[in-house]
């Protein structure tokens, strides 16, 4: 149950992504409020985890799982029948919500329902072959029902999926409850500074970072934030205990989750723009030269929860941020002629690869150890840098690559449309060119900063293997 409800959540993250061109035509929607349809969503998602996962610790996960799962369920039949934008980016905010609700407390049950070893490691595995998964079926199984039963179905598809899990969890997830009172203070400068935070990232991809509204918006962060901080240390039951952070451990892999999630979700977006406008892919297609990104989820996720019991968490975090490191410096080596099995395939699978031996030993080394009654909020908070990594990734490279394009030749995209309609072989030439360098050029940024991830994990994250973990248990156990 926990593993469809994060496919169903991460399938919904790219799946709308594909029927935008439709929704525009049917709907009437200006340029400037279409990628509101997406980040609307995104924007209620990231700013509400926190929330919602205090909200499981207090008032039981398996109750604020099943209303997120009801609210997300609900909205996307809404944006199914939406007769307008408004109604429709609307809905998209309320399905973030539910997300927001269903998301950190799915993993928190992971935590409270699996003892830590094999039997953890296996869930872990699973949750995260689901995230990498619902990617790639998101894309394909978007492009297939925009182009034959239109794009309304790619909101209804999650309706079957809310109400079997609403069924599912009901009967077999254990209901469960803390006692505690909702921090409201905490509540409304954390969330709302996260969301100021999130909202300037996606602002400023768009308009430009030194646009009016993305300084306020950062300047806003800038002072919940610490605001958020001061008043979490005087509170006596703080939405956010300041505890979760006294491990370097657990520190350390919520600032390798942020920087992480930045690499391969903006080499993903990025790819995805280069399939479509130079290699001329449809939206099927694009969604099927994915499938190797989801298959490499699931095999490396399968490896990293048998790995994770023999070596230490940074080792196979590292090995796999390298390894994605890797392959994204090849992937940036693309031309507007690359082929897609000699090179392309290759690329993506090897991120996949990548991404999933990093998630397990992060996941698992962000929530071990974490009291019971923490455990939700320990799990959004890791939900929230992965969420916040994505936004950031997708906005930073997204500026690089239009940044680096323009200084070669300005509206360069539209410049390729025309040439291709008129026959221009060398305009063509010129303009797939430097769309190109400013794909290669955000690729290569990308892994630099993987390759700092790699440098966080390697310094922060220091716990012990955990066959070494239980035989030192066991001698402490035996020497008192």
């Amino acid at each position: 149950m926990v593993a469809s409800a994060q496919l169903m959540l991460v399938l919904d993250d790219s799946i709308a992504n594909i029927a935008l061109p439709s929704i525009q035509n049917e709907l009437g929607i200006t340029p400037a409020s279409l990628p509101w349809v997406i980040n609307a969503y995104i924007l209620a998602f990231g700013g509400l985890l926190l929330f919602g996962g205090r909200l499981g610790d207090l008032f039981g996960r398996r109750r604020i799982l099943q209303i997120g799962i009801g609210l997300f369920t609900v909205s996307s039949l809404v944006a199914g029948l939406a007769p307008a934008g408004p109604v429709l980016v609307a809905a998209r905010a309320v399905q973030g919500l539910g997300a927001a609700l269903t998301a950190p407390n799915a993993l928190a049950l992971i935590t409270t329902t699996f003892p830590a070893g094999q039997a953890r490691n296996k869930a872990l595995a699973l949750y995260g072959a689901m995230s990498g998964l619902g990617v790639t079926v998101g894309l394909l199984l978007g492009g297939v029902l925009t182009g034959t039963l239109g794009w309304r179905w790619v909101f209804f598809i999650n309706i079957p999926i809310g109400l079997a899990l609403l069924v599912g969890t009901r009967i077999l997830v254990d209901a469960s409850r803390h006692t505690g009172r909702l921090d409201v203070p905490g509540a409304v400068t954390g969330t709302g500074g996260i969301a100021a935070i999130v909202f300037a990232i996606i602002h400023g991809g768009e308009q430009g970072w030194a646009d009016p509204v993305t300084l306020i918006a950062f300047a806003l962060a800038a002072v919940l934030l610490p605001a958020f901080v001061i008043i979490e240390s005087r509170s006596a039951d703080p939405m956010l205990p300041l505890r979760l952070f006294a491990d370097r451990n657990r520190t350390g892999s919520y600032l390798g989750m942020l920087f992480v999630s930045f690499g391969p979700m903006g080499t993903f977006y990025l790819l995805t723009l280069y399939m479509q406008h130079i290699l001329e892919y449809d939206p099927v297609r694009t969604g099927l030269a994915w499938l190797p990104f989801g298959a490499g989820i699931i095999l490396s996720a399968g490896i990293a929860s048998k790995l994770v019991a023999r070596f230490a968490p940074r080792v196979v975090a590292v090995t796999g941020i390298l390894i994605s490191t890797a392959a994204i410096l090849w992937l940036s080596t693309i031309t507007p002629t690359s082929g897609y099995v000699q090179h392309l395939m290759v690329g993506i699978f090897a991120v996949a690869v990548g991404f999933g031996l990093s998630f397990v030993p992060l996941t698992l080394t962000a929530v071990t150890g974490v009291r019971p009654e923490d455990s939700g909020i320990a799990s959004a908070l890791l939900n929230a840098a992965q969420q916040i990594g994505v936004a950031l990734g997708i906005a930073a490279l997204s500026t690089i690559s239009v940044t680096t394009t323009e200084s070669r030749v300005p509206n360069a995209l539209a410049a390729l449309h025309q040439a291709r309609a008129a026959g221009d072989t060398d305009a063509m030439a010129t303009a797939s060119q430097a769309i190109v360098d400013g794909y290669t050029t955000a690729l290569s940024s990308g892994a630099l900063i993987l390759a700092a991830a790699a440098l966080i994990v390697t310094l922060m994250v220091t716990a012990r293997p955990q066959h070494q973990q239980k035989l030192d248990a066991t001698k402490g156990t035996t020497n008192a």
